[in-house]
């Protein structure tokens, strides 16, 4: 296969997610996911889904529709679409599949999933993150990964409208 073939079919509908993960189950693969809108792809975001990848065999990553992420961040969000944030992640060596969901919190996505580890940023204590009752119920745990200071959308997005001032 392609490639470009390869990138394609690492974005799942929930649908199909919900077939893959009893077929990583069936093989004993210890399940990771996190969320989030990953608008623009910085260091900060490789830093983190690379250090999520490392706490188990498979990485899902729950990536915000454009209208979630408007929600969320407000009507000049996001700048890059959610075909391209989905392909540019999918792209990545360690993710295993990208699922877009329409929703402000990824919890109906993480009932379906069942992940063993649920990853968040350390931005988050753990007692908050959305679909941690789901995990513990299950006897998984929620792990909490550490920034690259200096490095966020946000931050960069700043720059670059002050740089073209």
């Amino acid at each position: 296969m392609r490639k470009s073939g390869i990138i394609k079919t690492k974005i799942l509908s929930y649908e199909a997610i919900g077939k893959q993960v009893k077929a990583w189950r069936k093989k004993n693969k210890k399940i990771v996911f996190t969320n989030g809108c990953f608008d623009i792809l910085h260091l900060g975001h490789i830093d983190y889904l690379s250090k999520a990848a490392d706490l188990g065999d498979i990485l899902i990553i729950g990536l915000n529709t454009d209208a979630s992420v408007r929600k969320i961040k407000g009507k000049n969000r996001p700048i890059n679409n959610e075909i391209s944030r989905s392909k540019v992640l999918a792209s990545l060596f360690f993710v295993d599949a990208v699922v877009l969901f329409n929703e402000e919190t990824p919890y109906n996505l993480i009932k379906t999933i069942q992940p063993n580890i649920l990853v968040k940023g350390s931005d988050y204590k753990s007692g908050s993150i959305i679909g941690s009752d789901i995990v513990k119920s299950k006897g998984g745990r929620i792990v909490t990964v550490d920034f690259v200071e200096g490095y966020s959308t946000s931050e960069i997005e700043k720059r670059i409208v002050k740089m073209n001032k």
